[in-house]
């Protein structure tokens, strides 16, 4: 097998043999849990929070629905013919695990997830690098999109091919601080115009109560996804960040031209800190 892994990656002692039992199950691609080597920072609490969320959605969430785990860069494993074999197709620059995962989809190939499989991983602590790493996501993930929805939709209707239709469509998907911040400002402009009422009153109760069943169903569907561990005084304190988030997440997608043009490196400090055997 092919095992993937950024180069700050950690693997716990027993990642190799769980991934093995998964392959000796039958499973030619396996993710493993990334979870995050340090909480030192706003934004690197973020980024931890959201990509648990992530796990519990598009990972934990997809697999029992009997679709394909998300990937996620690293922290994976292949069978190895398989992937010297897909790889020899993409030609990304940024964003090699969607085109990876979309391809594997079209050809009905299943990613498990392994939730006990753990790879630390260090997240972001600095605004610069949050916004280069989350422009090259943005711009891989709109690009991707426009290249496989049709398709996508196309295998669906003729092969039934659900999988590979989910994974092209949740491309269309906001990121998530951004999706969750919109949705505060068109909750707040709604309770606005209810409370001012200027003259269309059922209408503004309307539109005011469906942005609040809306908005609930966001918050309640991001607080089920984050693990019991996350709730914390730390985490509370991070969320005060979120504003800065939803602002630069926003200004980023008017700088996406150029960034699937060359590779945008993250920089990472090489922390090492006393990490679970």
């Amino acid at each position: 097998m092919a095992v993937v892994l950024d180069v700050d990656n950690v693997m716990a002692t027993d990642f190799s043999s769980k991934i093995n039992e998964a392959f000796k199950r039958g499973y030619q691609v396996v993710q493993g849990h990334r979870v995050a080597k340090n909480l030192n920072g706003a934004f690197a609490l973020l980024d931890a929070a959201s990509e648990e969320i992530n796990n519990s959605i598009f990972r934990k969430g997809h697999r029992a629905l009997g679709l394909s785990s998300a990937l996620i860069g690293s922290g994976m494993a292949f069978n190895y013919k398989l992937f010297k074999d897909f790889m020899a197709g993409v030609n990304a620059i940024g964003g090699f695990d969607k085109e990876l995962e979309l391809k594997l989809n079209r050809e009905k190939i299943t990613i498990e997830y392994l939730s006990d499989a753990l790879v630390y991983d260090e997240k972001v602590q600095d605004k610069q690098v949050f916004e280069n790493q989350r422009r090259r996501w943005l711009s891989a993930q709109f690009i991707y999109f426009g290249r496989f929805i049709f398709p996508a939709l196309w295998h669906l209707i003729t092969r039934f091919n659900v999988g590979f239709f989910d994974k092209a469509f949740q491309l269309a998907l906001l990121p998530r601080v951004l999706n969750l911040g919109l949705n505060i400002i068109f909750w707040a402009f709604s309770l606005v115009y209810f409370l001012l009422d200027f003259g269309q009153p059922p209408l503004y109760f309307a539109s005011f109560t469906l942005w609040s069943i809306n908005l609930v169903a966001v918050l309640l569907a991001l607080s089920f996804s984050l693990p019991k561990k996350m709730y914390n005084a730390q985490m509370l304190n991070a969320v005060l960040s979120l504003p800065q988030a939803v602002i630069t997440m926003f200004t980023l997608l008017f700088k996406l031209k150029g960034a699937n043009k060359k590779f945008i490196h993250t920089q990472h400090k090489h922390i090492e800190e006393d990490l679970p055997q």
